[in-house]
């Protein structure tokens, strides 16, 4: 045999299982229960971020954006969720959400108001 087969061979037995072992089992994980919100808003933008971000992350992850974030910044955010990212946004939708983005959590919020999530 040439020396390349011989440590391939050696390779695939190494990591053939051995006669009579068991494979492992899937390992279950359970995660927390998501306590982080979006702040309620009548922008229409709301529902869709409900409906939309939270099934890749949390709420809590538009909290730590910095305030100061302009309404260019929340653009370019959500259309990087949708592209590369993937995330299933409808183009008519961006906008809508940028707005409410900006006015909640960005550099359009109204005075007085915090950029944190309402936790439990």
């Amino acid at each position: 045999m040439k020396p390349h087969y011989t440590f391939m061979l050696a390779i695939a037995c190494a990591l053939a299982p051995a006669p009579g072992s068991t494979y492992a089992r899937p390992l279950e994980i359970k995660l927390p229960q998501e306590t982080a919100s979006y702040k309620p808003s009548t922008l229409p933008g709301y529902h869709l971020a409900l409906q939309n971000c939270m099934t890749c992350h949390s709420a809590q992850y538009v909290s730590t954006q910095p305030s100061t974030s302009t309404r260019a910044y929340w653009d370019a955010t959500v259309k990087k969720m949708k592209k590369p990212f993937g995330a299933p946004l409808k183009d008519e939708d961006i906008p809508a959400i940028v707005d409410y983005l900006t006015k909640t959590y960005g550099a359009e919020q109204a005075q007085g108001t915090s950029n944190a999530a309402v936790t439990k």
